[in-house]
């Protein structure tokens, strides 16, 4: 499976919504960048993605985007097949 990188903050709602879709799918292990926590890393998201809202979500280098990138891409049937491909 391929690995799961998400930009978060603690109290988002869509980052919980999102992590929670992610384990529905079978992911056992997301790396969780907290941007409330360090600020930097907002930055370093800001600059990679172009976007400032979190959750900002990437499975293997394919940036996904936010929330409703990550239902819209499951609602599609391509989630599973980018969370499984490589």
């Amino acid at each position: 499976m391929q690995t799961v990188k998400m930009y978060t903050t603690g109290t988002c709602p869509y980052c919980i919504h999102a992590k929670q879709l992610l384990k529905q799918r079978g992911v056992v292990e997301i790396e969780e960048v907290r941007v409330d926590m360090a600020p930097d890393e907002r930055q370093k998201m800001m600059d990679i993605t172009g976007r400032r809202t979190v959750p900002q979500i990437f499975i293997g280098s394919t940036h996904v985007g936010g929330c409703d990138d990550l239902v819209a891409l499951d609602g599609q049937g391509g989630l599973m097949s980018l969370l499984n491909a490589g």
